[in-house]
């Protein structure tokens, strides 16, 4: 009798977790696969190419070229290559990569728009990013640092959207980066080594090679893992206050005259937290504009510490107390 070798237990590992991101899609529906051919996405394409099937799904690899090195487009059909020889469809985008919120941010937001505009040539339901429990460890690290508040803590979200509406799921938030350098391995794929992730001007680089090794040895190993379960607890807690507000908003704010207006009495009866997120939320939705601490604290004093003064300009609207209402309008030509 032949033995039959088993499942290699990190392969195995990825499909699961594959398998679990998408049951949810719709049988006869199409996947992107975001790839770049690093050991995270190419763990995560030769999962989909397996699972994808037995979904009825089909699925396509999509890798961006950002041109931003040398040699980058011989990567790219490198990890294109892998991909076919999967068994997926695959196709190369080059984007053109702007300078704005620095070079990460512009590469990020420059590849998210050219995955979108392909998912919505396919007609694709959802995309799927490599993104591991390591890289969620540095989201949650790099958004303290920054000062970004508790959202900074929920790190990356297994399930969002980007572009209009495109279902972005990140099927590997709870892998371990070493755990899809094994799944290559026992696979046979060659992952690419970007350059960029040893390159010490980013960031990221420095929390991941100099930051997470410091604390591992002062404070013992587990702190990747713990930073991925407060993200977790994190995306809980603020779901559960997301719903509250909503709750809230619809019971005391009105439309006004170009504009929108909350009740002064019910704002100022909430804890703060809850009253700044409101005056945060509100001018999001109705003016598409984002508040900074120190303009929400201004339009709080509105309420909470009004003698009389005038209106406030805020980015899109203007805030101004008028008797028991908190009012925001469209500022001229910001709508």
């Amino acid at each position: 009798m032949t033995h039959r070798p088993g499942l290699d237990p990190a392969v195995a590992e990825v499909r699961r977790a594959v398998r679990a991101a998408l049951a949810g899609i719709a049988q006869g529906s199409t996947v992107v696969v975001a790839l770049s051919g690093g050991a995270d996405s190419l763990a995560l394409a030769a999962s989909v190419a397996f699972e994808a099937p037995k979904l009825d799904l089909a699925a396509v690899a999509v890798t961006i070229d950002h041109g931003l090195q040398e040699g980058s487009a011989d990567a790219a059909a490198a990890a294109a290559a892998q991909a076919r020889a999967l068994g997926l469809s695959a196709r190369v985008v080059r984007v053109e990569v702007g300078a704005d919120g620095g070079p990460e941010a512009a590469a990020r937001g420059a590849r998210y728009a050219a995955l979108a505009v392909e998912a919505s040539a396919l007609g694709a339901a959802a995309v799927l990013t490599g993104h591991t429990l390591d890289d969620q460890a540095e989201t949650v690290l790099l958004g303290l640092a920054r000062g970004s508040g508790a959202g900074s803590l929920q790190g990356m979200s297994p399930v969002s959207t980007v572009g209009d509406g495109l279902l972005l799921l990140r099927p590997l938030l709870g892998v371990r980066r070493a755990t899809t350098r094994a799944a290559c391995a026992a696979a046979g794929l060659e992952p690419w080594s970007d350059p960029h992730n040893v390159d010490p001007r980013f960031a990221r680089v420095r929390v991941r090679e100099r930051v997470l090794p410091v604390l591992e040895a002062e404070l013992g190993p587990g702190i990747t893992e713990a930073l991925a379960r407060t993200a977790e607890q994190a995306r809980e807690d603020a779901d559960a206050f997301a719903a509250m507000i909503d709750e809230t908003i619809e019971d005391i704010v009105d439309h006004a005259e170009a504009g929108i207006s909350i009740s002064v009495p019910a704002l100022a009866a909430n804890p703060p937290a809850l009253r700044h997120r409101i005056i945060r939320t509100v001018v999001a939705a109705e003016f598409g504009e984002s508040l900074t601490r120190a303009q929400t604290l201004e339009v709080a004093r509105l309420v909470t510490e009004w003698s009389g003064q005038g209106p406030i300009d805020l980015p899109g609207c203007r805030a101004r107390r008028r008797g028991q209402r908190l009012e925001f309008t469209a500022r001229s030509g910001a709508r």
